[in-house]
């Protein structure tokens, strides 16, 4: 266990009943199977504050929150609140001592109100037999008000967006009472509005008294959120800090053991000729005025080897240009695209990908992945129609493609049965990776490629991508992580409103240069006089 830096590490730092201390653990170990997914570790709350909890996946974050709220019992070590030991029986333990969870699967039932998911198993009795709905309402619209909240209490939940379901959970979760609040990835699923408006929040709740542990894999946000953060590695305590202490480096060095952006490109594919060339590509898009369009004049060549970085802010028609060329885009698209000089003619993805094109979607739980069937069936699903002889499937070729994609990207699973939902979000990427792959694509179109992926599966990724140039793969990846459209790219286009501002190559682009060119343009008119 690294020690070196830490406030404490294992059962080492401030003490069960310091003042403000609101909740700690001390030598907690916990194994599943004979399989240790926390060994040792130790843990402190304080009133008011807002403690990052971060980690790769199977770090053992979830496995520690879910001792501390009663889901897992039968750990060694002990778990203290108000300097006092307790032993959780269940979950119902934990919110009565002031404890509640928000998982990052929210726990709501769609057909319910606001105000009946809010006091749901606590209902408000008229004569202890008939709910009293006006009371609920009356009560969960108080409730609201105090955070903050603009919501109808007698709103279905499942009509609400997924950042008021959020604040739901909140609601929800004071109304227990709960001094101590764990919010498990809070913002997955957020717009950057929804994400400032639970920030305020957290401010409130924070400013109040109410303890809160964040974990996240936005380092942006712990950064900006917290005051002091933990790091766990393997089931083990790495450290904990103050966040005035650390930088960005720190904490992803603690995560995986180095520099996420330290993996080596290697030695490239020099000198590649032109695989896909697009001049004066445009798409548009239904709306109630007719035909919008999202965007125009966009020209650019991709060599054999070369990753080309697109940028812009959200919005500005970055995935638009991946959809155009890959026939996916909804509207009206326009422009030449040539491969190897020929002029081709694409109306589908079917005809992209007959014609060596693969595109890697943003959202892989909803385009990317059937969640419920196999790696098998995944990997598999583009080339079911080839890999069939006489109309029958051919279930040994599509076990050899599942088979090869898993140890050629070092999927990990426990076979390629294994249903793709179950995996974390880095593995699933790389089935969806696989999946296009195992066509034999020339040009590779990566959407936002490491999206809700922790920081070691980022890395593994960029080692893929690298690799794949290397084999002389063409490539063009969308993300909004500048850092890493830095690292990734060859030369990086840029969009604003639809329109490319501009191409840069390595030695011009930097996150200024970028930004510079991303930023929109608007043609203000003058006043009149």
């Amino acid at each position: 266990m690294e020690q070196s830096n830490s406030l404490f590490s294992g059962h080492e730092g401030a003490a069960p009943d310091e003042p403000g201390i609101v909740l700690s653990a001390r030598h907690v170990s916990k194994s599943f199977g004979g399989i240790a997914a926390l060994t040792d570790v130790g843990f402190d709350l304080r009133r008011g504050e807002v403690h990052a909890l971060m980690g790769e996946n199977g770090a053992g974050k979830s496995t520690l929150m879910k001792i501390l709220s009663g889901v897992y019992t039968g750990y060694e070590g002990t778990v203290s609140v108000d300097g006092r030991p307790v032993s959780f029986a269940g979950v119902r333990d934990a919110e009565d001592a002031g404890i509640a969870i928000i998982h990052q699967e929210l726990n709501l039932v769609p057909e319910l109100s606001v105000a009946d998911n809010i006091f749901l198993g606590r209902e408000k009795l008229i004569a202890g037999l008939i709910v009293d709905r006006k009371a609920s309402s009356r009560a969960a619209s108080a409730l609201l008000q105090r955070l903050g909240i603009e919501l109808d209490p007698d709103a279905r939940v499942g009509a609400l967006r997924v950042g008021e379901q959020q604040l739901v959970e909140i609601a929800k979760a004071l109304s227990m009472s709960a001094r101590i609040l764990i919010m498990d990835e809070p913002t997955s699923a957020l717009s950057p509005a929804e994400c400032q408006r639970l920030f305020r929040i957290i401010g409130q709740l924070s400013e109040s008294g109410v303890a809160i542990v964040y974990i996240s894999h936005r380092i942006d946000e712990v950064m900006h959120l917290a005051s002091r953060v933990t790091v766990f590695r393997d089931g083990r305590h790495v450290l904990t800090r103050p966040m005035r202490e650390l930088d960005e480096n720190a904490i992803i060095s603690a995560m995986v053991g180095r520099d996420l952006l330290a993996s080596s490109q290697g030695e490239r594919a020099s000198g590649g000729g032109t695989v896909l060339s697009v001049s004066g590509l445009s798409l548009s898009k239904p709306d109630r005025h007719g035909w919008r369009p999202v965007i125009e004049g966009v020209s650019f060549d991709l060599a054999s080897g070369e990753i080309l970085g697109i940028g812009g802010l959200l919005g500005s028609g970055r995935t638009e240009i991946m959809e155009a060329i890959f026939g996916s885009g909804d509207g009206r698209s326009g422009g030449d695209i040539r491969l190897d000089g020929r002029l081709v003619d694409i109306r589908s993805p079917r005809d992209a990908r007959r014609l060596g094109i693969a595109l890697v979607t943003e959202d892989r739980k909803t385009q990317g992945l059937h969640l419920d069937a196999s790696i098998k069936d995944n990997v598999a699903l583009p080339l079911v129609g080839s890999l069939a002889r006489f109309g029958i499937r051919s279930l040994a070729g599509e076990e050899g493609l599942a088979r090869q994609a898993v140890k050629a990207l070092g999927i990990r699973c426990q076979d390629i049965g294994q249903p793709a939902g179950t995996l974390s979000g880095g593995n699933q990427q790389k089935v969806v990776i696989g999946k296009w792959l195992a066509t034999r694509p020339r040009v590779l179109l990566l959407d936002e490629p490491t999206r809700g992926i922790d920081v070691g599966a980022k890395r593994e990724i960029y080692d893929l991508i690298f690799s794949l140039a290397r084999e002389g793969l063409a490539i063009a990846v969308i993300s909004s992580e500048l850092p890493e459209l830095l690292h990734l790219s060859d030369r990086i286009l840029v969009m604003a409103d639809g329109r490319q501002t501009g191409i840069l190559s390595r030695d011009a682009a930097s996150e200024e240069a970028i930004m510079r060119l991303a930023a929109p343009r608007r043609t203000l008119s003058r006043p009149a006089a």
